[in-house]
């Protein structure tokens, strides 16, 4: 066993991977239908580890936190900067008010129980669930004109009320956005965001142009005597209720594509392209005369997400896109904002940075490809020149700060990379033609970027950890209920009352406030609807940024009075 433990104390490296393989395993844990999640199985692995004495060098745990850092900015540049417009305001000023009201009771609480900046700073990020804050509460500790071992003490404090309150704030959210906000605004959230589908179309999912939920499929048949001398888009269009397109035709012995002006001829052979319930019913004009012509439908198509860029798309209806001439032999699979499928009709509205996921013939794909945006086709190759680039300028700008006697006051480095992280995704919404980040390698500096600095942070706090614990474990309990509630219940209140949001976006809008994926995925289940997730693209874009900010500033206040 000694043996065991000398060899993590003299190469750190595997204490980490160590701790990463037991909390991304720990994370996996289901109670019911709550499940640990890696964040928490991480940081307690690690804490665990760290009761061997093993020293981590702070420029190792802050190397994973920039990746962790810019891979949220570039996630959510696009979303980010549309807050920013009239459009985005009310959502993106609510969610203002909702993180200003958890800093500012975090500060409240702190001082009224007599906390430490190190355990405010945790305190903060635990209830809100925002794990960026750790890290820049960090960082502003690291430069406070104090000893050595008095940051290392604060720094210790974060974490322990990190892991206290992250789970009492995740259930708090959790509970609090799925339960009581209901009851806050008195309302049945289910039978409203009914309502609103209703509203938007997507009660008449069933006539499938842009529905999410059908498959595609294309099938070959002879045209009959009946259609003869028709055009393709006469034929094209005896589908009302659905797009269905001819894809290929066999005419005299020889396949051609579809021209729309073609005209058919009695014992014609077409490959119709469509979803499978327009193609199978029988208000199909060619249902009886259905083929097998396997070299008539041997046609390429592909599934790809297509990145939205263009300013003269952005802003139109699905209906409008869907009626073009530009969108012909293409069908809409999903629609994502800020990495969340959005409910969508053929009135939604569409925003630079969208990821739509289409089906179709591949030539087709690729002019629609060029005409909305980019396509997302599958690499593996990363454009580090964007991700070295980015944290690089982004840090140099966060870290310029002003000093006021012991205090220095700036950005931070940790804050500067999040808003390089958020311009540099912005400007690939805008001009694809650069930072080319594939979603694996997105993942990576996402999740491993964040669980590696939680591991490292764990193994640093190591047997004071347990110490700390012992000193304020009850005390958090109560802060961190205050801190994760009261933000959520003024937002709610001050949206219903005075901004008149619907419920459901509403409620979106908050668990983006609180970065908070898992409430988000509560009041879907509550509402039995994807429209809550209307609300969560802005506010947590924004309430990435501010949260973050809040791990320094927090610190300053703490420390300045």
């Amino acid at each position: 066993m000694e043996w065991f433990a000398n060899a993590l104390r003299h190469h750190p490296e595997l204490a980490l991977f160590l701790a990463l393989a037991i909390g991304y395993a720990v994370g996996r844990i289901k109670i019911g239908s709550f499940q640990i999640g890696s964040v928490i199985g991480v940081l307690v692995a690690g804490v665990l580890i760290g009761q061997l004495g093993i020293k981590v060098a702070s420029e190792l745990k802050y190397a994973f936190f920039l990746l962790f850092l810019f891979s949220i900015g570039y996630k959510t540049g696009p979303q980010f900067f549309r807050g920013l417009k009239a459009s985005g305001l009310p959502q993106a000023g609510l969610t203002v008010l909702a993180c200003g009201t958890g800093l500012a009771t975090a500060y409240v609480v702190s001082k009224a129980l007599g906390l430490d900046a190190g355990t405010a700073g945790g305190l903060i990020a635990g209830s809100l669930t925002e794990s960026a804050t750790v890290g820049t509460a960090g960082d502003a500790i690291a430069k406070l004109a104090i000893e050595d071992s008095a940051k290392e003490y604060l720094t210790t404090k974060i974490t322990v009320a990190f892991a206290v309150t992250y789970f009492i704030g995740l259930l708090t959210i959790v509970w609090l956005l799925s339960w009581l906000g209901p009851r806050l605004l008195r309302v049945d959230l289910a039978a409203e965001c009914r309502s609103l589908e209703e509203e938007m179309g997507l009660g008449a999912r069933d006539e499938g142009s842009v529905s999410a939920y059908y498959q595609f499929i294309m099938r070959a048949y002879v045209v009959p005597a009946a259609l003869d001398g028709k055009t393709i888009a006469e034929l094209e269009g005896m589908f009302p209720d659905h797009r269905v397109f001819v894809e290929r035709i066999r005419q005299g012995g020889k396949l051609g594509d579809g021209a729309p002006s073609m005209r058919l001829q009695t014992g014609d052979r077409v490959a119709l392209f469509g979803r499978h319930e327009a193609l199978v019913n029988k208000n199909n004009p060619l249902w009886e005369h259905e083929a097998e012509d396997r070299e008539l439908l041997d046609i390429p198509t592909v599934v790809v997400d297509i990145v939205l860029t263009s300013k003269a798309i952005a802003g139109k209806s699905l209906g409008e896109l869907g009626n073009a001439t530009a969108s012909r032999g293409v069908f809409l699979r999903t629609l994502s904002r800020a990495g969340q499928e959005l409910p969508f009709t053929l009135r939604t509205v569409v925003e630079r940075g969208d990821v739509f996921t289409v089906a179709g013939v591949k030539h087709h794909v690729e002019r629609v490809a060029q005409e909305f945006g980019f396509a997302e086709w599958p690499t593996a190759a990363t454009d580090m020149v964007t991700v070295g680039a980015a944290i690089f300028l982004g840090g140099m700008i966060g870290l310029p700060a002003l000093a006021f006697g012991k205090l220095e006051v700036g950005l931070s480095l940790a804050v500067g990379v999040l808003l390089g992280g958020l311009v540099f995704g912005w400007l690939r919404s805008v001009n694809p033609r650069f930072g080319r980040i594939p979603e694996a390698t997105l993942w990576l500096f996402d999740s491993v970027g964040l669980t590696a600095f939680l591991a490292l942070v764990g193994l640093s706090a190591g047997p004071e950890f347990v110490r700390g614990l012992r000193e304020s474990g009850v005390s958090l309990v109560v802060a961190g209920i205050l801190v994760a509630a009261i933000p959520p219940i003024v937002a709610i209140l001050v949206g219903r009352h005075l901004l008149r949001m619907h419920p459901g976006i509403l409620l979106g809008v908050c668990a983006g406030a609180c970065t908070s994926a898992p409430g988000l995925a509560a009041v879907q289940e509550v509402a039995r609807s994807k429209i809550p997730t209307l609300g969560y693209g802005v506010s947590y874009a924004v309430g990435n940024v501010l949260l973050a900010l809040w791990g320094s500033v927090i610190v300053v206040l703490m420390t300045a009075t």
